[in-house]
């Protein structure tokens, strides 16, 4: 028997889009689409991965991504999103954040991302989500911002614990997993240092 095709949950209120994004996906894909929070939040519970549209009406993205987390639903999120980042995210449970326009292929990596973290314990998932928002800061806000920002120094803590807690995961993990949790916030570190 062949192994089960994970289901992505396509999520945002623009039918258009979603369509679009629909097209990223081969057959590799069970693809679910949600044109509205509520919608989302009917099919979240079979979704291995949703892509999530953070501004809709009626229940937004963040609303629907707290609702998610709340009820104990195990796919991983990104959040697809016109909204520039700001410090807000940091208490956002996501697991990765983009930016429209994204392009097929960052649709797709993204999504094996997501799969990929599946894969690991809590602790690596909540390290990748710690990388990827101060990653997404570092590339939004200068370094004086940052530094005066309460939020991202407790990120910034978070991730130092999270790392020391980390010694006896990281010869299992998949290489490209490590470098996104690991070796990207460093490469963040550098670009903040010359904001």
């Amino acid at each position: 028997m062949p192994p089960e095709q994970p289901t992505v949950l396509l999520v945002d209120d623009e039918e258009d889009i979603v369509d679009v994004y629909a097209l990223a996906f081969s057959d590799d894909y069970v693809v679910e689409k949600a044109y509205s929070g509520e919608e989302a939040l009917e099919k979240a519970t079979d979704a291995d991965a949703i892509l999530l549209d953070r501004r809709m009406p009626g229940l937004s993205g963040g609303d629907v991504l707290d609702e998610i987390r709340r009820c104990g639903v195990g796919a991983r999120v990104a959040m697809v999103t016109a909204v520039d980042p700001d410090f807000d995210i940091v208490e956002m449970e996501f697991d990765a954040y983009l930016t429209k326009p994204v392009t097929d292929d960052e649709l797709r990596s993204t999504v094996d991302e997501l799969l990929t973290l599946s894969e690991y314990d809590s602790q690596v998932r909540e390290r990748f989500s710690v990388a990827e928002k101060l990653t997404t800061l570092e590339a939004e806000k200068p370094k004086r911002e940052l530094e005066s920002s309460s939020e991202y120094q407790t990120l910034r803590e978070r991730a130092d614990e999270l790392d020391a807690r980390a010694s006896e995961t990281v010869g299992q993990m998949d290489p490209n997993t490590f470098e996104k949790a690991f070796f990207d916030i460093d490469a963040g570190d550098a670009d903040a240092d010359e904001t």
